[in-house]
């Protein structure tokens, strides 16, 4: 079966949907690839 949803029907759904509670948190190499990298 397949479903039809229309722009109205989308915004409606994703309007009832909450933000994720994760937190952001930002890559940090290891020294020893920066170490590596530098050495390049």
């Amino acid at each position: 079966m397949y479903v039809e949803a229309d722009l109205a029907m989308k915004e409606r759904a994703l309007a009832r949907l909450k933000q994720p509670k994760i937190k952001h948190a930002r890559y940090r190499p290891p020294k020893a690839l920066l170490a590596f990298r530098r050495s390049l």
